[in-house]
Formats: C-alpha cells, sequence, structure tokens
C-alpha cells in the first residue's frame, strides 16, 4: 500500500507541474494548493514557503511559464493566511519577487501603471513582507483605501475590500503617518459600514485596527476613536453579535471558525486601547459587559480567549475606565475571585488577578472614583469586603506571595509585595 501523501507534499507536486500547464489548468492547480495552504499549520507553511520557491516564482513570471495573474491568485492567499494565521514569513523579503515588487511600485522609469495590476502588486507585497519600506507608504496606503473605499454590496467588493483593509492593517506601526494620507478614508470605510454593513466582519475589525495602529503615534486621534467613531460601542457590539456565531462547546485548538478569530482580534485591541486611551464616555459601560459575556461563553474550552478577557478588564480597572459599581453590577468582582481560587492557574492569570484587586482596593481606600455619594461607596466597600471574606480571599492573596516577587523579579508589572494591599479595610 503506498503511503498517503502529506499536505507539503501534495502541494509541492502540484506547484512542480504548473510550468507543464496553460493558464487555465494553472488556476485550477493554484486554487487547489490554495485549499492546502488553508490546511497548513506553521511549521508546514514554513517548510514550503521558503526564499527559493519564492525566486522560482519570479523566474516562472520573467520566462513567462507562470501567467503573473495566477501567480497574484496564490500570493495573495498565502499573504492572507501569514497574517490570519499569526506567524512569521521573512523568506519573502530578501527573495527576488520581492525586489520585482518593489521596482514595480516605485518605477523609476516613469512608466504608466495599470490600476488593477498596482493594485494587486500592493496587496501582495504589504501583506507578504515583515515591514513596508517607508518610501513605499505613500504608494501602497491610497492604493489600498481606494479598494476598500468601494461600496459596491456585493460578494466579490466584500471580499477584495477585507483583503485591502488586511494589507493595509499590516503597515508597520513604527512609521508616523500623515493623516492626509489616510484619515478622511478610513472614517468614511467605518461610517459607511457603521449605517449600512456592507463589510464582512473581518474587514470591519480590520479597518479599527488599521486606524488604532495610527493611534500609536497620534494621540490626537483619540477624540476620532472615542467620540466621533465610537470605538467601545462599536467593539461591544461586534463581540455581542460574534460570540452568538461561535460553537464555544468545540476546544479552542480544534476551532477554525473565522468568528472566533476575529473575537480574538477585537480583544486584543481592546486590550491596548484601554491601556493607551484616557477619554471615556458612555460606551464604556456596554463595552465591559460585552467582555464579561464573551468571558463566560469562552471560559470552559477558550483558554486564550479567556485569557485576552481578563487582561482587558484588568487594564479597564486599572486604566478607571468605568466607576467601581460597575465593575461590581457586572459581576467581575466575583469573576476574578472565583479565578483565583482554581488550583490550575498560569502566571497571567494570577498576574491580572492580582493587579484587578491591587487596584480595587485602592480606589475603594478614599473617594477617588467620581462617586458623588460617600455613603454608596461605603456600602460596596462592605459588599466587597464581605464576599472577599466569605471566600477566604486573605488565604488566597497569602498563597501567591512567591509568585508576586516572581513577577517583580522578572520585570513584569509591578505588583505590590504587601499581601494586605490587595484586601478589603473597613
Amino acid at each position: 500500500m503506498s503511503k498517503e501523501m502529506s499536505v507539503t507534499e501534495k502541494f509541492t507536486s502540484l506547484f512542480d507541474g504548473l510550468e507543464k500547464c496553460d493558464e487555465e489548468e494553472q488556476m485550477q492547480k493554484i486554487k487547489e494548493m490554495n485549499g492546502l495552504i488553508d490546511e497548513m499549520n506553521e511549521e508546514e507553511l514554513l517548510t514550503v514557503f521558503t526564499i527559493e520557491l519564492f525566486n522560482k516564482i519570479h523566474q516562472m513570471i520573467e520566462i513567462k511559464t507562470l501567467s503573473l495573474e495566477n501567480a497574484i491568485l496564490l500570493l495573495k492567499h498565502v499573504g492572507y493566511c501569514k497574517i490570519l494565521k499569526f506567524f512569521l514569513l521573512f523568506s519573502f523579503d530578501d527573495s527576488l519577487l520581492s525586489k520585482r515588487m518593489r521596482e514595480i511600485l516605485i518605477d523609476k522609469n516613469g512608466k504608466k501603471k495599470d490600476e488593477k495590476h498596482l493594485i494587486d502588486v500592493c496587496e501582495c507585497f504589504a501583506l507578504l513582507i515583515h515591514r513596508c519600506p517607508y518610501e513605499l507608504i505613500s504608494i501602497c496606503v491610497p492604493c489600498l483605501l481606494k479598494v476598500a473605499l468601494n461600496k459596491e454590496e456585493n460578494e466579490e467588493t466584500q471580499k477584495e475590500a477585507e483583503i485591502a483593509l488586511l494589507a493595509l492593517s499590516h503597515i508597520s506601526t513604527c512609521y508616523e503617518m500623515k493623516r492626509e494620507l489616510y484619515l478622511k478614508e478610513i472614517k468614511e470605510i467605518i461610517e459607511y459600514h457603521q449605517e449600512h454593513r456592507n463589510l464582512t466582519r473581518l474587514a470591519y475589525q480590520t479597518a479599527w485596527k488599521f486606524l488604532m495602529s495610527r493611534f500609536f503615534n497620534d494621540d490626537d486621534l483619540e477624540e476620532v476613536i472615542v467620540n466621533e467613531l465610537h470605538f467601545a460601542r462599536e467593539a461591544a457590539r461586534e463581540l455581542e453579535e460574534l460570540t452568538k456565531c461561535v460553537n464555544w462547546k468545540k476546544k479552542e485548538e480544534e476551532n477554525g471558525e473565522k468568528e472566533a478569530h476575529i473575537i480574538g482580534r477585537w480583544l486584543f485591541e481592546v486590550c491596548d486601547f484601554f491601556d493607551s486611551s484616557t477619554l471615556q464616555n458612555d460606551d464604556f459601560v456596554g463595552l465591559i459587559a460585552s467582555i464579561v459575556q464573551t468571558y463566560q461563553s469562552s471560559r470552559d474550552n477558550y483558554p486564550y480567549t479567556c485569557h485576552l478577557c481578563l487582561s482587558s478588564l484588568r487594564r479597564a480597572i486599572e486604566k478607571k475606565k468605568a466607576k467601581i459599581d460597575t465593575f461590581a453590577k457586572e459581576g467581575i468582582i466575583v469573576l476574578f475571585s472565583e479565578e483565583m481560587k482554581q488550583s490550575t492557574l498560569d502566571d497571567d492569570i494570577i498576574q491580572n488577578g492580582l493587579n484587578f484587586f491591587l487596584n480595587i482596593s485602592e480606589r475603594l481606600k478614599k473617594k477617588t472614583d467620581g462617586e458623588t455619594d460617600e455613603t454608596k461607596r461605603k456600602v460596596l466597600k462592605r459588599k466587597i469586603f464581605e464576599k472577599m471574606e466569605k471566600d477566604g480571599f486573605e488565604d488566597i492573596i497569602a498563597s501567591f506571595c512567591g509568585f508576586i516577587s516572581f513577577v517583580n523579579e522578572n520585570g513584569y508589572r509591578e505588583l505590590s509585595k504587601i499581601p494586605s494591599e490587595y484586601l478589603m479595610h473597613l
């Protein structure tokens, strides 16, 4: 009995046969190859997509044994999967194919460019390159935004917008970018979707990801993000709707549902948003409630999603994104208390829990939470104290003393070494 070919062997066999096919046969083989790429894990993808393979693709385009259109069909899918599967692919950066694409985009000879061809090259290059060169940003960004601004409501246009926004979001946050290059367009994309729902869920999240990455170098974008485009409101709504679409009974590592992946992307942005923003409005209360709902859905089988939920809630209390009574009302204090009592905790959960209770304790010591009613603060403090006392929380905190020293010594977020700092005192 012959041994069944592995997914990488199947891919290589199909790739090796491309030169012997006409253009239509090549397209069919590449569609089959793209299906195999979807099945590959990071190790398999890195095994296949070497600098030698990218150089081979360049050579095949050069001698016209592979049409540029078919090469782009393959390369876009590689870049798309690379970003969605969170793996690094440095082999493209130094390849002849990368050099070829740079030359097309820069076009030192001033040749007139076919717009579709330019867009295709922009997308492939931005998706595949580890870091887009600074000199290409002013070329790639307008090109990609133009695709995403197409408001036709059909499946093909939605997919094109999704790929363009994914490529756009992959442009490094390290570079400063003039607002004139992107802000009007990305606002229009987000606002139009808020009214007409014309983007896919991934495309909409990715549009926000691009804007939030610009916030990294431009604090003045906060007013636009918080009060004009309502990031907290939109993130809350998306989390609520996506949570209903996921089969939470499956194990996280077994679930290939796109919705579960997009939830993770939203939560990642929420964590950074709570860390970076200084403004707040009524939308934040709804966002915190949505994070709790996501946590409750994911807690049995989705450890990474749970970690992102707990991290974002810890940052929300630390950065004072809502009043203490909001956290009590949503059951977050009980949630963290229950987490801290588990026998199998990883370092991240312990760190988030300790940090959360340190901030709760600090904010309830005196009138620091914007409460107008001092009596209300004291009632809430007593309620939390009684709950923590009933749960034996003092013993739980004492058991983590060694861990507190560990995180301080290893450069994690600073935590108090005094156990009493984490407890309520009447």
